[in-house]
């Protein structure tokens, strides 16, 4: 089966606006002003311990990966607290994903995003059900960009290896698929814009309502 994977954050989904106020909440729970702000947004879509690592740097804190990581399941708890208060879909991904589902194309998420975070951010925006598989941050022992989480995404929808694609943001995604042999495509309506073609990737995506035809080289191949 042709088989379609997406990353979530920054890929189908703007993420990034309550993803920098959670980093901001726990420098506040921590004393500390907002060190981050809008401009950060591609920090944000590395993950929750890079904009720790950043605010860190900002504030003058000094901060090891071990005060990172104490500070790291406050960010999270008060990510939960707010997952979607500014989080929306891309203009075009439902509907997108929808036509794939409709003409029989397997379709599965691969995140870096913790699981339960990921689970429940579907499930706010409504798309959980379009989605055979979700494969996150602990599905397995190891996240991206080892192939692992990739290949068993597609396994989990049922899809061939060597008729699938991702879809994704970040050279996380890229170095992600070229480990596991698989094509991927960037997006260009992210933070990094146009800028994500220095990855080199398969392909770009413009926009949601371009999506069939970019992938239709790699998943319509025999």
């Amino acid at each position: 089966m042709r088989a379609v994977i997406f990353d979530l954050d920054g890929t189908l989904a703007d993420t990034s606006a309550d993803l920098l106020a959670a980093a901001n909440a726990a420098f506040g729970l921590a004393g500390h002003g907002a060190p981050l702000d809008a401009g950060d947004a591609l920090t944000a879509f590395h993950g929750g311990r890079a904009m720790l690592r950043l605010g860190a740097e900002r504030l003058g804190l000094g901060w090891d990966e071990d005060e990172v990581g104490r500070h790291y399941p406050v960010l999270l708890d008060a990510y939960e607290g707010a997952i979607d208060t500014h989080t929306r879909l891309y203009p075009g991904a439902a509907e997108a994903v929808e036509a794939l589902r409709a003409e029989g194309i397997a379709v599965g998420i691969c995140t870096n995003k913790p699981d339960h975070l990921a689970e429940k951010l579907l499930v706010r925006l409504g798309v959980r059900d379009m989605f055979a598989a979700m494969v996150g941050a602990n599905t397995l022992p190891v996240r991206k960009p080892d192939p692992a989480p990739l290949v068993h995404a597609i396994a989990g929808v049922g899809g061939d290896p060597a008729r699938a694609v991702l879809i994704g943001d970040t050279e996380t995604d890229r170095k992600t698929g070229r480990a596991a042999g698989v094509p991927v495509v960037l997006v260009t309506f992210g933070p990094e814009g146009e800028g994500v073609s220095r990855l080199a990737p398969d392909a770009l995506l413009h926009g949601y309502p371009g999506l069939r035809a970019t992938i239709a080289p790699f998943i319509d191949r025999s």
